[in-house]
C-alpha cells in the first residue's frame, strides 16, 4: 500500500511541476529591475552621490538667488557644476542606466527607464548649455539631486525587500522536516517535501502543521500566534482551515493538504502570510504598468 501511495505522489509531481514552471516563467518573463542589485550597492553609491552633490548644489547659479548667497569665486569654479554633476551622473546613474537597457530589451519600460530618460536629457542639455549651444539654465543641479534622491529611495526599497524575505523564510522554517501521511494501510513518515495537494495528513497533540490544509476529523486548539499574531489558542473542528507551521493542541487531527509546503518550492511561495507579500516582489507597481501602457 505504501508503494501505491508513493506512485501516486509521482503521479503528483506532473501538474505541479508544471504549474511551478508556468508560474516562474510568468515572473521571469518580467524583467526584474533589481537584478544583481543590494542595499549595499546602493547605500554605496547614494553615499558618494550625495557627497559630489553637495558642491554642484552649493555652486549653483539659481540656488544661490533663491537662498540670497554668493559662493565663492576662483579659477575654473564656474565647472564645478559641470564637472562633478557628471560625475554623478556616470557612477550613480549608472545603476539606473543599465536596468533601463534591460528594460527595453524585453520590451516592458518601467520605473529605471523613466528615471534613465530623465537624467539623460538633463546631461544632454546640461552639457549643450555648458559649451554655448542654447542660451539658458543648465540642469546640473536638478541632475544630480534627482539622481542621489533616487538612490536614495531605492536603497530603503531593497532593505525593505530584503527584510521580509528574510521573514517569509523564517516562517517557512516553521515547518516540521516529516509528517504522517494517512494511506491506504494506515500512516507512513514522509518527507516534508515529498507532500502534495489532496494527501491526508494525521496531526498528533504538539506537532506543528506541516501544510496549509483542510480538517477531515477532529478538533483542536491551535497555537497560531507565530503566523497570525493571535496570542491565545483558536479551536478549529471538521471543515475549518488550518495553516503550515501552527502548533497543534491537545486534540488529534486528520487534515487534508490544500497548498503544497514552502520547502517544496525553490523559493517561498505558499502559505497565507507568504502569499500576501510575495507578489509585491514580482508584481509590477503602477508606474511600471502605466510605462508598459503607453509603450504598446
Amino acid at each position: 500500500m505504501h508503494g501505491k501511495h508513493g506512485h501516486e505522489h509521482q503521479m503528483h509531481t506532473g501538474p505541479t511541476s508544471s504549474a511551478k514552471e508556468q508560474h516562474t516563467g510568468n515572473g521571469s518573463s518580467r524583467h526584474d529591475q533589481h537584478a544583481g542589485h543590494s542595499p549595499e550597492m546602493f547605500r554605496d553609491r547614494f553615499v558618494i552621490s550625495l557627497l559630489l552633490t553637495l558642491p554642484v548644489v552649493f555652486w549653483s547659479a539659481h540656488i544661490e538667488e533663491l537662498l540670497g548667497y554668493t559662493a565663492p569665486r576662483f579659477a575654473f569654479s564656474d565647472w564645478i557644476p559641470p564637472a562633478l554633476g557628471t560625475l554623478v551622473f556616470l557612477y550613480g546613474g549608472l545603476v539606473f542606466l543599465r536596468s533601463a537597457v534591460g528594460e527595453l530589451r524585453s520590451l516592458r519600460p518601467g520605473m529605471m527607464t523613466l528615471i534613465s530618460l530623465a537624467i539623460t536629457v538633463a546631461f544632454v542639455f546640461s552639457w549643450v548649455v555648458a559649451l554655448g549651444g542654447i542660451d539658458a539654465d543648465a540642469l546640473w543641479w536638478e541632475l544630480a539631486t534627482l539622481v542621489t534622491v533616487m538612490l536614495l529611495g531605492h536603497w530603503i526599497e531593497m532593505r525593505s525587500i530584503n527584510q521580509a524575505k528574510g521573514a517569509l523564510k523564517e516562517l517557512a522554517k516553521l515547518l516540521p522536516d516529516e509528517a504522517t501521511c494517512i494511506t491506504d494501510g494506515g500512516t507512513a513518515s514522509v518527507s516534508v517535501s515529498a507532500l502534495r495537494g489532496g494527501d491526508r495528513l494525521l496531526i498528533r497533540p504538539g506537532e506543528r502543521v506541516p501544510a496549509d490544509g483542510t480538517i477531515d476529523k477532529g478538533s483542536s486548539s491551535l497555537d497560531e500566534a507565530v503566523i497570525t499574531g493571535e496570542s491565545r489558542p483558536v479551536q478549529r473542528g471538521a471543515g475549518e482551515s488550518v495553516i503550515a507551521g501552527t502548533i497543534n493542541g491537545d486534540g488529534v487531527l486528520e487534515i487534508t493538504i490544500t497548498v503544497i509546503p514552502p520547502r517544496q518550492m525553490n523559493r517561498v511561495s505558499s502559505g497565507p502570510a507568504i502569499q500576501i507579500v510575495s507578489p509585491a516582489f514580482i508584481r509590477p507597481n503602477c508606474l511600471d504598468q502605466i510605462a508598459v501602457i503607453g509603450s504598446r
